[in-house]
């Protein structure tokens, strides 16, 4: 069952306590045949990086299945470590375009989105500044391994350190630049897509491109670049 009732039933079992050391391919295929005893799969879900690692996540066609297979596998020792199990605390996009159509997904997404990026906004507000480049010195080699910032955790990738991906985050924005005006600016770059502000966060705002090309091709031009007497910052969007 749920964990005193407060996630509320749907068809998505969230699974957790997996062996994080398990290739996904394999992880994947096992689940499916475990939990396919409990009723018709529509999806399995499970990603690896590091926020989602030992966790997965399995839908099935109706709530009735998810609440026996929550039943009968609780605790189950899978590759070695039991299964902590429970209902996803919301539906997922099979579920939702299977009970509310393609229009239903769609408006699912950007409500997703936008908490996505509401929760990367705070995060990033609640993080000190990062102090300004320095041109490298030639006779440095090697660097120290680096350790955690204050206030982040270990294993956690830095902001500036995120891999490439069709969205970038702008922080550091000034306030006389609205969203017209940024739009101007990265409207420029190959594959422009929209610019989208964080209701109630002024500084900040996101920018998405068709591609990766397009968003490389912004950051690498834009970031560090004064706007409004500011030095604005450009990283990727925490997938």
């Amino acid at each position: 069952m749920a964990d005193d009732g407060e996630t509320p039933p749907n068809a998505t079992v969230y699974v957790r306590n997996l062996d994080e050391r398990i290739k996904i391919p394999f992880l994947i295929e096992t689940l499916r045949r475990l939990f396919a005893e409990y009723g018709n799969i529509v999806d399995v879900i499970a990603k690896k990086s590091i926020k989602r690692k030992g966790q997965a996540f399995v839908v099935y066609d109706s709530v009735d299945s998810a609440q026996e297979a929550i039943d009968e596998l609780q605790g189950f020792d899978v590759f070695g470590q039991q299964m902590h199990l429970d209902f996803a605390k919301t539906r997922s996009d099979a579920t939702v375009l299977r009970e509310d159509g393609q229009e239903g997904l769609e408006t699912h997404k950007k409500h997703r989105l936008a908490e996505k990026e509401r929760k990367q906004a705070v995060e990033a507000a609640q993080k000190p500044a990062a102090p300004p480049k320095r041109n490298a010195d030639p006779s440095l080699t090697e660097r120290p391994a680096k350790t955690a910032k204050p206030g982040q955790q270990p294993g956690v990738v830095p902001d500036e350190y995120l891999p490439p991906n069709k969205v970038l985050f702008l922080r550091d924005l000034p306030e006389d630049y609205g969203k017209d005006a940024l739009t101007a600016i990265f409207s420029r770059f190959p594959g422009f897509q929209e610019l989208r502000t964080v209701p109630g966060r002024s500084g900040i705002a996101f920018v998405e491109y068709e591609s990766e090309e397009g968003a490389i091709a912004a950051k690498e031009a834009m970031g560090g670049v004064e706007l409004g007497g500011k030095n604005i910052r450009v990283t990727y969007q925490r997938q």
